[in-house]
């Protein structure tokens, strides 16, 4: 019995008249009428009396017209269920390597959950090209990723701000006092801690290193940015590590941004998703709210340079 053939027969019920329901539905009256006839012979028994141009229902339409009131009535509520914001609700499996679910994510998570508190948040770290191999065979529904800008032909890949680097040592160290930007020739003898192999902006500063002559010791690798920090504040090495990472150590003076061109070892900050997976309603608000955020960055990082321009002309004074 389907649902159509039902709400065919309400409208029926609620016009009176064959041909009311067929100009109200936009249906041709035979259509009408042909619908009604195999609810019919499903049913086997007539509905509808037919008495001259009127119509009144039989006892077995009596009987189905509560059952199929309930059934439209639960179809609606489920429509809404559906396509009601307020009531989104369902699984986000989000991949973001350690940097970007640290730094970037936690005010993108918080209002969204504020908004959608029926989602459910998985949250799965990994390396880019991991996250991106997930996210293309469809266990994770969005990917972010850090790395230099790339494309996909299978995947919608969006840049949301390029990320500033910063190479990184304890306040004291003789390197923060340059009054000059330093090369690759001033990181010969120092000890650099790396983040893990096959992580893409340490790849991009190990190849301007290594161009330039400087192979640092490989083997002093950690599995955490907090880890790596402590290290340098405890005078162990320096570090080159996302600015938005250091940022607030930096500026509380408990570790020194070194003077250092970044400019051929940036990366961005991108979101990927299957280009042909379903989108549900849940990504969709979610890469919506996502966007906003980036908004906001670029608006920022475009004050901060701002600032920092007006800053240099007035010390030139």
């Amino acid at each position: 019995m389907e649902s159509r053939h039902l709400f065919t027969f309400l409208t029926v019920v609620e016009t009176g008249s064959f041909t009311k329901a067929a100009l109200k539905m936009d249906y041709a009256q035979s259509s009408v009428t042909a619908q009604i006839q195999t609810l019919e012979a499903e049913v086997g028994k007539p509905l509808f009396d037919r008495i001259g141009r009127g119509i009144k229902l039989t006892d077995a339409g009596e009987r189905l017209l509560p059952f199929a009131q309930e059934i439209q009535k639960m179809h609606l509520l489920a429509s809404d269920a559906l396509h009601s914001g307020s009531e989104i609700g369902g699984t986000l499996t989000i991949g973001a390597p350690e940097s970007l679910a640290a730094f970037r994510l936690p005010p993108i998570i918080r209002e969204y959950k504020k908004w959608f508190p029926h989602v459910k948040i998985v949250l799965r770290p990994g390396m880019c090209w991991e996250l991106l191999s997930s996210a293309r065979s469809g266990e994770l529904d969005v990917a972010f990723l850090l790395q230099p800008e790339t494309s996909d032909k299978d995947m919608n890949i969006e840049t949301l701000i390029c990320e500033e680097m910063a190479l990184i040592a304890q306040p004291d160290h003789p390197l923060a006092a340059s009054p000059q930007l330093l090369d690759a020739e001033a990181l010969r003898s120092e000890t650099i801690l790396f983040t893990e192999s096959g992580c893409s902006y340490r790849t991009l500063f190990e190849q301007h290193l290594n161009r330039r002559g400087v192979f640092p010791d490989p083997t002093l690798e950690f599995w955490s940015l907090e880890a790596i920090k402590q290290c340098v504040a405890a005078e162990l090495g320096v570090a080159f590590l996302p600015w938005i990472t250091v940022r607030k150590e930096c500026e509380d003076g408990r570790l020194a941004r070194l003077p250092w061109d970044d400019s051929d070892q940036r990366v961005a900050t991108q979101v990927a998703y299957h280009a042909k997976k379903w989108r549900s309603a849940a990504l969709e608000e979610f890469l919506r709210i996502v966007r906003e955020h980036a908004a906001r960055w670029q608006t920022a990082e475009q004050q901060a340079e701002d600032k920092r321009v007006i800053g240099n002309e007035v010390a030139k004074r």
